[in-house]
C-alpha cells in the first residue's frame, strides 16, 4: 500500500500533462486560453516591435456612426448614397474597395439599378457574404442579390470566437471546405487577394497571395489577428476607425471636388473598408484588446495578413518539448520532502514558463498555449502536495501509535513535528539505558490469584512508566515484571543520562511508599532492581516488514540488563555505570560498590550504587557512605582484615545494608583464601543476577 501511495501521485501528474496536452491540440476549451492572449497581445501592443504593433497603412476604413446619421437623418444608409461613396472612393486611387454591407434583400425604394451601376463602373468592389454552416456541414453562401452578386467579387465573414464560452476575437479562421467546394475566401483575404491582384492558396497550412504574403496557420487553419496599439483619448483608448478612418460624412456631404482630392492621399492606393461603427448596427465583439467593431476586426485581418502574419502558433514539437519539461520538473518535485522547497520551484518554475512563453510572443510573435499546461501544473502541485500531506497524516498517525504508548505526549508532539528527528533502520547514538526487575517476582505471584497478580502489576507498571514518561524518556518494552527503558532518543537529549538517573531515583521514592502502603495492607512489599549504563547504542526500528519496534541494541545496552542483576550481588537496589556517572556526577549522589565483570564480558567496570539527587544524602545516609568508603579504600589495598572491620562498622549505622554486608563475606573469605599476588581488585561475577 505505502509504495502504491507513493506512485499514486506520478501517475496522477503524468495523466493530466498528457491529458493537458491532448486538449491543448485540440482546443477542447479556449476561454482561459483567450484570457492568456488578451494579457499577452495588450503586452505586445506595448513592448513589440513599432513595425507589428503600429495601426496598418494599407487600410483605410470609411464608416458611418451617430454623429453622422444625425447628420444624414435617416437609417439605414441609402443604396443610392452608398453608390456615391462607392464612386468617389475609386476616384480618389482605392484599389479595393470593400463593402462590410450584408445587400441580400431588393431595394424598397427602386434603388438598385443605381448601385449595380456603380458597382460595374467600378470593377474593384467587394461585397460581404456569410458562409452557411450548420453543425459541420457546409451548405453554401449567403451573398448579396445576383444583379450586385453578378458584377462583384464575395468574401465570407462569420466573425465568431473560437469557444462556445468565450466571445474574444483572436483569430481568423479559413475554411478549407468552403474553398474546395464553394471557391469562397474570408472577406479579409478576398481583400488583399483582389488589391494584390494574386489568388490566394492554402497549401499545407500556409495561406500564400503572390509571392510576397505566406501566413502560416495552425492545425485548424487558423490565423491570429495581430491587433495593434490604440493611442489613448479622453476617457479611454481610441477606436481604429477613429486612427485609419474616414466618416461617409467626408465623402457624401461635400460639393467641392477639390476637398475629395485633399482626401484622396487617405484612400490612394489602400483598401477602402465601408462598414458601421453606430451602437445601432449592434455589430461589436470582443478581442484581445476589448470591443471592437465588426469593420474594425476585418481591417486588422488585413493588416495582418499583408504583414505574412507575425504570430505564428509554435509547433506541436515545440509544444509537447515544453510539456514534458514541464511534466519533468514536476515528477522531480515529488522528490522534495520539505514543503517550502517544493512549491517554491514549482511556483518560480511555473513564473519563468509564463515569462519565457510571453516574451516569445511579444518579441518575435510565437504563440504558445499556456493555459493547459498551467492549469495541469496547478493540478499537479495540489495532487503532489495532497499526496505529501496525507504521507504526513499517516506517518503522525504511525508515530502517535507507535510511540503514544511508552513516550510522553511531549516528545510525541515534538516528534510529530519533526519526523526527521526518527532515524528508521539503525543509527547508532550514545544513549542511556535502563532495566529494572522485581525482586522475587515468582514467589509473590505464587502467592496471589491471577486477578490480584495483574492489578499488582498493572499498578506498579503504571507508576513507573509514568515516573519514566515524565522525565522524557521511552519505555522500550515490558517483559513480565521487568521494565526497558532508554533516554536519548527519539529526540536528541544531551542530558539522558541526568534524566535516566533523576528517573530511577524517582521511582525508588515511589516505591517506597508503596512498599509502606504494603505492610500496612499486609501484602508482601515490591522489591526493585535497577541498572543504568551510558553508552554507544543502535536505535531504530527494528524487526520484521510485517512487524516492528523502536528499540535500542548493543553491548551498551547489555551491560544496562546486567548491572540490573549485578545488584543481587551487593543487596542493592540501584546500580549505574562508571559512563552514567561521568555523565551527570555534578547532578547526581552516589556510592561506589565495586570494580566489576558481569557475565559474558571481559572488560572490567567500575560500577555505583545511585543514591540521590546531587547533595539530598544527609544524615545516617551520609554517614553509612563515608564509612563504606574507608572500607572499600582498604580492600582496594588488599587489607581485607582492616577493611572487614570498616565494613561491620556501616552496620552499626544501618544494619541491613546490603553492600556492607557483602563486602564482609568476601573480606572473610579472602582472609581465609588470600588471591593470588597479581589480584587487580576486580570482582567477576558468574551469575546474571
Amino acid at each position: 500500500m505505502g509504495s502504491n501511495q507513493q506512485r499514486y501521485d506520478l501517475i496522477a501528474v503524468v495523466f493530466f500533462f498528457l491529458v493537458a496536452m491532448f486538449l491543448e491540440y485540440r482546443e477542447a476549451f479556449s476561454l482561459i486560453e483567450d484570457e492568456t492572449l488578451s494579457y499577452r497581445q495588450i503586452l505586445r501592443t506595448h513592448y513589440g516591435d513599432d513595425f507589428f504593433t503600429n495601426p496598418s497603412e494599407d487600410v483605410v476604413i470609411v464608416f458611418t456612426d451617430e454623429e453622422f446619421y444625425t447628420e444624414y437623418d435617416k437609417y439605414p444608409l441609402r443604396r443610392t448614397d452608398l453608390s456615391t461613396i462607392i464612386l468617389r472612393l475609386n476616384d480618389m486611387g482605392a484599389s479595393v474597395v470593400a463593402i462590410d454591407m450584408l445587400l441580400d434583400f431588393n431595394s424598397a425604394y427602386g434603388e438598385d439599378p443605381t448601385l449595380e451601376d456603380a458597382l460595374a463602373e467600378t470593377g474593384n468592389v467587394l461585397l460581404v457574404s456569410q458562409a452557411e454552416i450548420e453543425k459541420g456541414e457546409y451548405l453554401g453562401l449567403n451573398t448579396a442579390i445576383d444583379r450586385f452578386n453578378d458584377v462583384t467579387n464575395h468574401g465570407y465573414s462569420n466573425i465568431a470566437p473560437n469557444s462556445a464560452i468565450s466571445e474574444s476575437i483572436v483569430r481568423l479562421r479559413i475554411h478549407r471546405e468552403m474553398v474546395n467546394l464553394f471557391d469562397a475566401w474570408p472577406f479579409a483575404v478576398k481583400a488583399v487577394s483582389m488589391s494584390r491582384e494574386e489568388e490566394p492558396e492554402l497549401v499545407n497550412g500556409v495561406l500564400s497571395i503572390g509571392p510576397e504574403i505566406e501566413v502560416q496557420l495552425d492545425q485548424f487553419d487558423e490565423m491570429y489577428i495581430d491587433y495593434p496599439l490604440l493611442p489613448g483619448v479622453s476617457g479611454g483608448i481610441a477606436s481604429l476607425h477613429e486612427i485609419i478612418g474616414i466618416s461617409a460624412s467626408d465623402l457624401l456631404f461635400v460639393d467641392d471636388e477639390e476637398e475629395l482630392e485633399d482626401l484622396a492621399y487617405l484612400v490612394n492606393g489602400k483598401i477602402a473598408l465601408i462598414g458601421e461603427v453606430a451602437e445601432v448596427a449592434h455589430d461589436q465583439f470582443g478581442t484581445p484588446v476589448g470591443n471592437v467593431y465588426g469593420v474594425e476586426v476585418i481591417a486588422n485581418s488585413i493588416s495582418t495578413i499583408i504583414k505574412n502574419g507575425p504570430l505564428k502558433a509554435a509547433s506541436l514539437g515545440l509544444e509537447l518539448l515544453v510539456g514534458f519539461l514541464l511534466l519533468a520538473v514536476f515528477l522531480c518535485t515529488r522528490l522534495i520532502q520539505a514543503p517550502l522547497p517544493r512549491n517554491s520551484i514549482s511556483i518560480a518554475v511555473l513564473v519563468l514558463y509564463v515569462l519565457f512563453t510571453s516574451y516569445l510572443y511579444i518579441s518575435i510573435g510565437l504563440v504558445f498555449s499556456i493555459s493547459y499546461l498551467l492549469i495541469a501544473s496547478v493540478f499537479s502541485i495540489i495532487v503532489i502536495n495532497t499526496r505529501f500531506y496525507i504521507s504526513e497524516m499517516g506517518q503522525k498517525a504511525m508515530i502517535r501509535e507507535m510511540f503514544g504508548q511508552y513516550l510522553s505526549p511531549k516528545v510525541v508532539e515534538n516528534l510529530v513535528d519533526d519526523p526527521r528527528k526518527i532515524q528508521l533502520g539503525g543509527e547508532e547514538r550514545e544513549m542511556t539505558a535502563f532495566f529494572s526487575d522485581i525482586q522475587g517476582f515468582s514467589s509473590i505471584s505464587e502467592r496471589l490469584t491471577p486477578t490480584e497478580l495483574v492489578q499488582l502489576l498493572n499498578d506498579y507498571l503504571t507508576d513507573m512508566c509514568d515516573i519514566i514518561l515524565g522525565a522524557e524518556g521511552t519505555v522500550d518494552k515490558f517483559e513480565g515484571d521487568s521494565i526497558m527503558a532508554f533516554w536519548g532518543a527519539p529526540t536528541r537529549q544531551a542530558d539522558h543520562a541526568k534524566r535516566a538517573c533523576f528517573a530511577a531515583i524517582e521511582m525508588n521514592d515511589r516505591l517506597i511508599e508503596l512498599r509502606v502502603r504494603a505492610l500496612q495492607k499486609g501484602v508482601t512489599p515490591l522489591v526493585v532492581r535497577m541498572g543504568v549504563n551510558t553508552g554507544t547504542m543502535v536505535v531504530g526500528n527494528m524487526g520484521s516488514k510485517q512487524r516492528m519496534n523502536y528499540t535500542v541494541m548493543g553491548d551498551a545496552v547489555n551491560l544496562a540488563s546486567r548491572l540490573e542483576g549485578a545488584n543481587k550481588a551487593y543487596g542493592s537496589g540501584m546500580m549505574i555505570s562508571e559512563s552514567t556517572y561521568r555523565s551527570c556526577e555534578a547532578d547526581i549522589d552516589v556510592r561506589e560498590l565495586d570494580r566489576i565483570t558481569v557475565v559474558g564480558k571481559s572488560e572490567p567496570v567500575t560500577v555505583y550504587q545511585l543514591l540521590n539527587r546531587k547533595n539530598l544524602t544527609t544524615g545516617v545516609d551520609a554517614d553509612l557512605v563515608d564509612q563504606f568508603s574507608k572500607g572499600l579504600e582498604l580492600y582496594k589495598a588488599g587489607d581485607f582484615r582492616r577493611a572487614k572491620s570498616e565494613f561491620s562498622a556501616c552496620l552499626d549505622i544501618f544494619a541491613d545494608d546490603g553492600p556492607a554486608l557483602a563486602y564482609i563475606s568476601r573480606c572473610q573469605a579472602y582472609t581465609d583464601n588470600p588471591p593470588d599476588a597479581d589480584w587487580d581488585g576486580v570482582y567477576r561475577l558468574t551469575e546474571k543476577g
